[in-house]
Parts: C-alpha cells; sequence; structure tokens
C-alpha cells in the first residue's frame, strides 16, 4: 500500500521516526517520507543520516500551525501523527502547551489532511488514553475521539482516519529501561511499587502496527496489540540482578498497572490473532462488516490491562532484547 507513494510523519524526529523512517524505506521504497517537526537541530542531526537518500525530506513545522500543516501536506498520500507533548509531568505544569498540542494540533492535522485529500491517516495513542488520570492521558483520550470522528467530519471527502495504541516502549528516550541503565552502578534502583505492572513493546512492533493499520482501515478503529506485560521489581532484577529495591512510592498521575482497553470499550471491541480492535460507537460503525472482518466480539466487561494480560515476558527474554539493542537503547 505505502510502495511509491508519498508519506509524511508528524513528530518524526522522535523515537518512532526514528525507526518508522528506516524500516518503511526498505519494506516499501515510497516515493518520498516527510519528517515534519519543530526542533531543527534534532531534524539536522536526523538528516546526517540520509543525506545521500533523494527520498526522505525534512520540513519545519509545528502541528499547531494550520498554515505550515498545509504547506507540509501538499502531495502527501499517508499521514502518521506522531506529535505529541507525552511527559506527563509536563503535561501538568504547563497544561495550556499540552492542550494546544494534542488538541488543538489533532484538529489541525485532521482539517489539513482532508482539505489537501490526503488517502489515510493513523495517529498514535498511548495506554494513558484509556481511562485517563492525568492531562495528558486526558488530551490523548480527545485527540483519539477526534480522530475516529473525523471520518464523519470528512463528509464526502475521501480522507480516512485511524488510531494504534500501544504501551511502555522498550529502550526508548526518558522510559525505565535506559534510566535503570544508566544507574545501575550505584547498587540501588528506585521502584515505584512492588505490585506495578507495565506492557512491553518494541518500536518495530509500533511500526508494524502503523503498517497494519494503513492496510486494514475503513476509518475510524483503534488497533491494540497484543503485548507481553511485565512486573516492574522483575524489570529492575533483569537489569541488575544484585542491586537493591528502593520502594519510592507511585508519582502523581502515575497508574498502578497499564490500561489499554477499558470495560466500557468491551461493547465495541474484537479480537484478533495478533491485536484487538475498538470498533466506533458512533454511526453503527461497531456493527459494520468491513470494519469487524474475521473479528471475534469480546465478553462484556473484558479489559486489557498490564496486570490481567495472559502474556509476560520472562527475565531472560528481556536481558537479551537488551543485549541485541544496546547500542540503541536511550537514544530512540
Amino acid at each position: 500500500m505505502l510502495t511509491g507513494q508519498s508519506i509524511l510523519i508528524t513528530g518524526g524526529t522522535g523515537s518512532f521516526g526514528h525507526t518508522f523512517l528506516p524500516m518503511t524505506l526498505e519494506r516499501y521504497n515510497p516515493r518520498r517520507i516527510i519528517v515534519y517537526s519543530r526542533d531543527e537541530m534534532k531534524q539536522w542531526e536526523m538528516a546526517k543520516k540520509y543525506q545521500d537518500d533523494s527520498r526522505v525530506r525534512f520540513f519545519i513545522g509545528d502541528v499547531r500551525d494550520k498554515e505550515r500543516l498545509y504547506r507540509a501536506l501538499d502531495g502527501v498520500d499517508y499521514v502518521v501523527h506522531a506529535a505529541a507533548t507525552k511527559i506527563v509531568p509536563t503535561a501538568e505544569y504547563n497544561p495550556f502547551e499540552c492542550i494546544k498540542t494534542n488538541i488543538n494540533g489533532a484538529m489541525n492535522v485532521i482539517d489539513a489532511c482532508i482539505d489537501r485529500g490526503v488517502k489515510r491517516v493513523v495517529a498514535l495513542s498511548t495506554d494513558k488514553a484509556s481511562s485517563p488520570i492525568n492531562l495528558y492521558g486526558a488530551t490523548k483520550l480527545a485527540s483519539d475521539k477526534l480522530f475516529v470522528s473525523g471520518n464523519s467530519y470528512a463528509g464526502g471527502h475521501d480522507t480516512r482516519f485511524a488510531v494504534v495504541r500501544y504501551g511502555n516502549v522498550m529502550g526508548s528516550r526518558g522510559s525505565v529501561i535506559p534510566f535503570f541503565l544508566s544507574i545501575k552502578e550505584r547498587g540501588v534502583l528506585p521502584v515505584t511499587d512492588e505490585r506495578m505492572t507495565r506492557f512491553m513493546i518494541t518500536l518495530e512492533e509500533g511500526v508494524e502496527l502503523v503498517w497494519h493499520a494503513f492496510n486494514d482501515m475503513e476509518g475510524g478503529e483503534i488497533y491494540v496489540k497484543k503485548i507481553p506485560s511485565m512486573k516492574v521489581v522483575d524489570l529492575a532484577k533483569a537489569i541488575a540482578p544484585d542491586a537493591k529495591l528502593d520502594f519510592v512510592g507511585i508519582r502523581p498521575g502515575e497508574k498502578l498497572h497499564e490500561q489499554m482497553i477499558g470495560s466500557e470499550d468491551s461493547f465495541y471491541t474484537y479480537e484478533y490473532d495478533d491485536y484487538f480492535k475498538i470498533l466506533p460507537a458512533i454511526n453503527k460503525w461497531d456493527s459494520s462488516k468491513e470494519r469487524i472482518k474475521d473479528g471475534k466480539k469480546v465478553p462484556e466487561g473484558f479489559s486489557y490491562t498490564s496486570d490481567n494480560n495472559p502474556e509476560w515476558m520472562e527475565t531472560k527474554a528481556l536481558q537479551d532484547w537488551i543485549a541485541g539493542n544496546h547500542a540503541k537503547i536511550g537514544n530512540i
């Protein structure tokens, strides 16, 4: 589907973009990929890696700026919306800025994509958008709703929107694995709560989920990949087996367990071999055969959380992954 096409990724200099670009260039050979982001230094550093590849373009711009989006989207076929203010404490202390990027920015992307005739748009979401307890999660829930409803808002236009949702990305900048690796020599690792669990997904799996969404979507779906869980205490022991664990308590806005599908969504959720699909409750789209395809309806009251997950990552599997990806951990 993406072969020979023009693709734009907002927030493209982030962790997802650094993985999406090389994988998509190799797999699909698109006509061009446009990296749209507001940080010129990150673009400068990233451009060095692709200076000999004419398929990769860089475009300074902010999703808050609709006019700039209009210019950047000229001739674009597919869009991945990855731009967001996503650090929880940053969002709490800068709520107006978080809303401008995550909600107003989403509205701008939707409007500009419809007006520019973009074929398909996939927006990245987060587990924190499911039953949110912090501002970041609340803005991403609003963003998800906007992209789902964007399919009605598009009217007679052909642009279609879908969402992919996943949890903790292994090894990404600012996440727990590079943090623990950076301080393991101290002999003490701070853990919020001994009961805490987290979903574990690689960026490569996140990219593959976006590819699948582009190929499968009719419009309005939220895709949730099936991924393993891990206790944070086991994660700490995998990184530093002899370290002492210092339990420091749950931070404001933090959940004990991650949730990607709440029980309220069970009425509209279908299960597939490798993922779940939450269908839109609006316009009777949840009963659309084109969207359901070969999915099986989940039981009423079903939820998908990191503590009720049937699949768990073993310590050895995490250690092997760290050993094989050590060079890029914390740099993606």
